[in-house]
């Protein structure tokens, strides 16, 4: 009788001790981009756009782009609001795979990051004159186009897996303490 209430109880606070801890451990996902992942591009962007489940801020290298070839795009300086990062770019390259890989910090101060990648149909002309990208100030959020649901190879998943099993062994742990004085005090008693 005793050892079904234990069991009883240590399944019960190890449920509510999961569902409770799960929203505070959630980090930004990239749930949209421009361009998509494995999207085929006809002509050079201008921008890119990243948008998060949440508000994020800068990293150090918020986004890189570098082609197959070893060719790295121009990025200018990221505009922030609040969920949506836009980033000026200015492409360099033949027709091919490019990656973006991006990295922003998080509202709970971790950084993520993740990759997508796409391609380019045509060859990225070089500047004829010389240009310089800049930031833009506008607050209007670029029109994106939706991610697909999974996640990139690299991207931060959140809590690693052993962080989970160690509280599930301290919960377990104290669960356990707490059922045998529960126990030792009514044999006692009685």
């Amino acid at each position: 009788m005793h050892i079904r209430r234990l069991a009883t109880a240590l399944v019960l606070t190890a449920a509510a001790t999961i569902a409770t801890a799960t929203p505070a451990f959630a980090h930004a996902k990239l749930i949209a981009s421009t361009p998509t992942a494995g999207e085929s591009l006809a002509a050079s962007p201008e921008q890119i756009s990243l948008t998060f489940s949440e508000p994020v801020t800068p990293a150090a290298n918020t986004v890189t782009i570098a082609g197959a070839d070893g060719s790295s795009w121009t990025v200018g300086q990221p505009a922030i609001a609040g969920a949506v990062v836009t980033v000026p770019v200015q492409p360099v390259g033949p027709a091919g795979a490019y990656t973006l890989t991006w990295q922003v910090v998080s509202s709970d101060g971790d950084e993520i990051n993740g990759t997508i990648a796409f391609t380019m149909a045509v060859a990225a002309a070089p500047p004829t004159t010389s240009t310089t990208v800049t930031t833009s100030t506008t607050t209007e959020a670029p029109p994106t186009t939706t991610v697909d649901a999974a996640p990139a190879a690299n991207e931060d998943s959140g809590v690693p897996v052993w962080a989970w099993i160690l509280i599930a062994v301290a919960v377990l742990l104290a669960a356990t303490v707490v059922g045998t004085r529960i126990a030792g005090g009514k044999r006692k008693t009685g």
